[in-house]
């Protein structure tokens, strides 16, 4: 009798498993570069942060550079289903991608100028990561994916009023540049999402 329900459980477990494998849609090699890429852009994001608020004790930084691990989670949960390997190091500041690693050098040198610019650099990758993350909207039509970048997305944008809020604290208006002026303003009117 044993015998026969751990075979019956073995079963179940093996159906189970190729049923949800079944469930995956195939991804495109755009999707799949499009994801590789945002796992080391959110990465980038939470180092550049941490960073920050060792340099400059503001919580703001503390408390998106947590947000922005639940992000890089998002993304790895993802590539997890989907078998891909985790291109993000393990070590803070270390990119495999060499363009993000550049412009993680260029925004850690920014921080270093003072606290103000250390706010700037955090409304500057938001506003990045929200171009980046729309470009990656129009490749896909996988409903996985897309839900996760809706949450992203949705982060991000209070990520970038939390930042635009902290620069006017200090008389400073910020001017995007990957994102028009237009959706700028058009976040700052819309209130804050629960990016659930």
């Amino acid at each position: 009798m044993k015998k026969i329900v751990f075979v019956m459980f073995g079963l179940s477990i093996l159906f189970s498993n190729c049923s949800n494998d079944e469930n995956l849609t195939p991804l495109t090699e755009a999707e799949k570069n499009d994801l590789l890429f945002l796992r080391e852009e959110e990465k980038l994001a939470r180092d550049i942060y941490i960073y920050a608020y060792n340099k400059y004790q503001n919580t703001v930084f503390n408390s998106i550079s947590q947000s922005e691990q639940k992000h890089m989670d998002n993304v790895l949960s993802i590539l997890n289903q989907y078998s891909i390997s985790d291109p993000a190091s393990t070590q803070l500041g270390v990119f495999n991608n060499a363009a993000l690693q550049s412009l993680y050098n260029q925004l850690k040198s920014q921080v270093d100028i003072s606290a103000p610019e250390s706010l700037k650099v955090g409304a500057t990758i938001e506003e990045l990561d929200i171009n980046d993350i729309d470009d990656f909207i129009a490749n896909t039509s996988n409903s996985k994916v897309l839900n996760m970048y809706d949450k992203l997305n949705c982060g991000s944008k209070n990520h970038i009023r939390s930042f635009t809020d902290q620069l006017k604290a200090v008389g400073i208006t910020f001017v995007p540049q990957f994102i028009t002026l237009e959706e700028y303003n058009t976040i700052l009117n819309s209130p804050s999402g629960s990016c659930k």
